[in-house]
């Protein structure tokens, strides 16, 4: 039985705080708990308010994930552009790129809204562009590492697809809470990867 209906107020940014609240939602319960009405509850609006916005939980989840990735990349692009060795920021690259923990809700909404993908849809040529921003972010910090001497001469475009296909593996196992998989031993993982095939 749903529970009481929080008095309305008014939200001088309803959308974003619905957003907020999806994401609070999935990091404390996880996203089969998720519902357009117990959103609505935690900001004080109508399952038909928050549809009036979004449309369709579909909608809401890919808005959110679009909205938590505009708010990483800040990070992203401020981590990138510290006056630091190349080596130094691909680490902070790295660190932004892998879930927290078990049940990250940015990687949860990711895995959701993949599996929830067709091809050919708008949906998915928008998770596409997110994907593309971190990728092209990567290909620029590798090629400018290697442009000043600090990494190999290596192929930038495929050492980023490799990196990142292993990113995405140990994440998968980190946010899943795969047995023998912590964070701390990831990124050993993956620096001895990055002193094996990059570092000069």
């Amino acid at each position: 039985m749903p529970g009481p209906v929080r008095p309305r107020r008014r939200l001088k940014q309803p959308r974003e705080q619905v957003m907020a609240a999806a994401m609070a939602a999935i990091a404390e319960h996880g996203l089969a708990d998720l519902t357009i009405a117990g959103l609505g509850r935690e900001v004080g609006m109508s399952s038909g308010h928050v549809l009036y916005y979004f449309g369709s939980k579909d909608e809401l989840l890919l808005q959110t994930l679009e909205w938590s990735e505009e708010q990483l990349g800040v990070q992203r692009r401020s981590a990138l552009s510290r006056a630091a060795g190349a080596r130094e920021r691909l680490d902070a690259f790295i660190d932004l790129y892998l879930p927290a923990g078990r049940r990250d809700p940015r990687w949860a909404l990711w895995a959701e809204i993949w599996n929830r993908s067709q091809p050919g849809e708008d949906a998915l040529r928008r998770q596409l562009e997110l994907e593309l921003v971190w990728h092209r972010d990567l290909v620029a910090l590798v090629a400018e590492g290697i442009s000043r001497g600090e990494f190999r001469p290596v192929d930038a475009e495929r050492f980023a697809v490799r990196l990142r296909a292993l990113l995405d593996g140990f994440g998968t196992h980190l946010v899943v809470g795969l047995p023998g998989s912590d964070r701390a031993e990831v990124l050993r993982h993956v620096a001895e990867f990055i002193d094996d095939t990059l570092t000069a």
